[in-house]
């Protein structure tokens, strides 16, 4: 068995925790690998979600092999193309893990099945597609919505929130915001707004006087 310092054993052991943690998060669409770079032969350390059908003790991958060779390579690799042994297609993350010493020791793998969210994203386009040259055409949505909602969302943006996130005070100035621009003069103005910031109409109406 490969020998290890105290501080190795402890890093791997941690990033076995943080695997867990992950895993249980994304679970069961993201396969989460823990893989030992101080035992190439026998790299697999923690395996989670298992979509890829490998099993503790197989050994390292060419990326690993790569980390082990060369400690200048690149310590985050995100979301690049991947697939499993039976063609699944998979979007990967590799997170290489280095001692004090600068020595890359471990890599912690995400690995997500492309092939169940294409499936979804297929049934979905079929879901809301709509016939462009039906003869019938209406919105329920009255004229001046869109404005209203785009004008929330870039204060939002502003602040680096959401419309449904802002402070009570923050909805204060945005509605006089709004008053000002007049766009609460527009049909159900109030419900829009209200809608869109996830409070009620009541709220609203108190924020603009």
């Amino acid at each position: 068995m490969t020998k290890r310092t105290p501080e190795q054993r402890l890093l791997l052991e941690q990033i076995k925790q943080v695997a867990d943690g992950l895993a249980r998060t994304f679970a069961p669409f993201c396969e989460i690998v823990v893989h030992d770079l101080l035992d190439p032969s026998h790299a697999v350390l923690a395996i989670h979600n298992n979509l890829s059908g490998r099993e503790i003790g197989d050994p390292a991958t060419e990326l690993g092999l790569a980390r082990i060779l060369d400690p200048e390579f690149e310590q985050v690799i995100a979301n690049y193309p991947n697939n499993f042994a039976d063609g699944r297609q998979v979007k990967s993350t590799s997170v290489g893990i280095k001692d004090s010493e600068g020595k890359y020791i471990a890599a912690l793998c995400m690995n997500i099945d492309l092939t169940v969210f294409q499936g979804f994203q297929g049934m979905l386009n079929q879901f809301v597609a709509i016939e462009a040259d039906a003869p019938a055409k209406e919105s329920f949505d009255p004229a001046g919505s869109d404005a209203i909602r785009a004008r929330i969302d870039q204060f939002a943006a502003k602040l680096a929130t959401t419309p449904r996130a802002l402070k009570a005070s923050d909805r204060r100035a945005l509605v006089q915001e709004l008053k000002a621009a007049g766009l609460l003069d527009l049909r159900r103005s109030m419900e829009i707004v209200a809608g869109h910031l996830g409070v009620s109409r009541a709220s609203v109406y108190g924020y603009a006087k």
